[in-house]
């Protein structure tokens, strides 16, 4: 262990203590009596429990009493247990030997690759985005290595994309391309209430060796409390706002958003907050908005580009999280699930996606591809049930003639295998042999 790990943890020691000792347990909700009007919501405490400590958070207050709500479960907390306030802000010591490393909801090592390293700068979990009037505009372009985003729905360094998904659609496939093929410096990629048999899955085939190396990984299952669901997103923007303060390009990677209001949701009912559409809470809209602002472009030249994946309810877009989201982001990618039905990979709905940075970031050439391209996948669209079932006579119209027979070769080039990779110019270099 080196000295400024062993010091890093040494500054971690509270100088003062304030203890309280619990009242009741009830629900997923421990009632404190004590402290004083030094401790606020947010703040971190420790419960002295039977089967040893147990790290918890301040959600609010009744009257006298402190809510807490434990980051772990509740089995072994007793009424009259001690329970230490830290008057310290939460914060991680991150540093390039993160990078390749498997972290929990709080910054700690999950993998089995030893003592995380702690680095000298001490970033706010909960931190606040830059100033508006003084980000840097996005506008120089990056490539994802997949050509319908390259082309269709261009991303620029410091933009915020949603992906937009039923479940079992190809949502972590394509997280997994864009964390290898994406241009950028360093890639950190947040699990929120994944699915515990699917994270070494997912880090040793789905992501792999080469895209592990570049990437920081913060991880909290389904079965974890709520509030280390919620704690994990708030970890991974951390990461990435240090790395973006180094300068560097960063692409992060978010799965799920959803899930992350769920998590909310749960803390905001059990503080008693009253639910509004879907049960949802209103605190679980303003914590969308803030740890989705914290990404994008900053202040000096480092920028935070991230894709941010939302599983609709019932494949149905429509639905609050969806809807607020899509209202924040810079753009949305749609998966259908009619189209991976059909063996097509990404399962892209181009006619329903947008990325807000074009055509600003492309050239009139570029622009006159794309819109021609999306001329004839509409105009297939719009006669598509006529054209399966045999209605529509060749010859009948010039430019749904002309639809069919650029279809193949434009749900060809939609189309791409997971281990194919093609750059930007690449991408529209095809596209335009197509068009021609």
């Amino acid at each position: 262990m080196s000295l400024l790990t062993i010091s890093k943890l040494v500054e971690k020691i509270p100088a003062i203590v304030i203890y309280g000792e619990v009242k009741s347990v009830q629900g997923l909700l421990i009632r404190v009596s004590g402290g004083n009007n030094q401790i606020s919501v947010g703040m971190q405490c420790t419960i002295v429990a039977t089967e040893g400590a147990r790290l918890g958070e301040i959600v609010g207050f009744e009257d006298s009493t402190v809510l807490v709500m434990p980051y772990g479960g509740l089995e072994g907390i007793r009424p009259g247990a001690r329970v230490d306030f830290d008057l310290n802000e939460p914060y991680l010591n991150p540093c390039d030997e993160w990078m390749g490393r498997v972290l929990n909801g709080l910054g700690e090592a999950a993998d089995q690759a030893g003592l995380l390293p702690q680095g000298s700068v001490n970033v706010p979990v909960r931190g606040t985005p830059p100033p508006a009037h003084q980000r840097h505009k996005v506008s120089q372009r990056i490539g994802v290595g997949l050509k319908a985003i390259n082309t269709f729905l261009t991303v620029c360094r410091g933009q915020r994309m949603g992906i937009f998904a039923g479940s079992g659609v190809g949502k972590s496939m394509l997280m997994s391309m864009l964390a290898r093929y994406t241009d950028c410096d360093v890639c950190v990629i947040g699990l929120v209430g994944e699915r515990g048999r699917e994270v070494r899955e997912f880090v040793e085939d789905t992501l792999g060796a080469d895209g592990l190396a570049k990437s920081v990984m913060v991880v909290a299952t389904s079965d974890e409390s709520p509030l280390m669901r919620r704690r994990a997103a708030y970890t991974t923007m951390a990461i990435a706002e240090y790395f973006r303060d180094q300068g560097k390009s960063v692409l992060c990677l978010m799965d799920s958003v959803t899930r992350l209001a769920m998590a909310q949701r749960e803390i905001g009912l059990s503080t008693g907050e009253p639910p509004t559409t879907k049960g949802y809470t209103p605190s679980v809209f303003v914590e969308l908005a803030k740890v989705l602002e914290r990404a994008g472009p900053g202040v000096n030249a480092g920028d935070i580009t991230a894709f941010f994946t939302v599983l609709v309810d019932g494949d149905d877009h429509n639905e609050p999280i969806a809807d607020a989201v899509r209202g924040i982001l810079d753009g949305h990618i749609v998966l259908e699930r009619a189209i991976a039905e059909r063996g097509h990979y990404p399962a892209i709905n181009i006619l329903r996606s947008l990325s807000r940075m074009v055509p600003a970031c492309h050239s009139p050439e570029e622009q006159s591809l794309v819109i021609q391209a999306r001329q004839y996948l509409s105009a297939f669209e719009d006669m598509a049930d006529m054209i399966r079932l045999g209605a529509y006579r060749a010859g009948s119209n010039p430019q749904i003639d002309e639809a069919i027979e650029m279809n193949p070769k434009l749900m060809a080039f939609l189309g791409q295998y997971h281990k194919e990779h093609f750059d930007l110019d690449d991408s529209f270099l095809l596209l335009k042999e197509i068009i021609s």
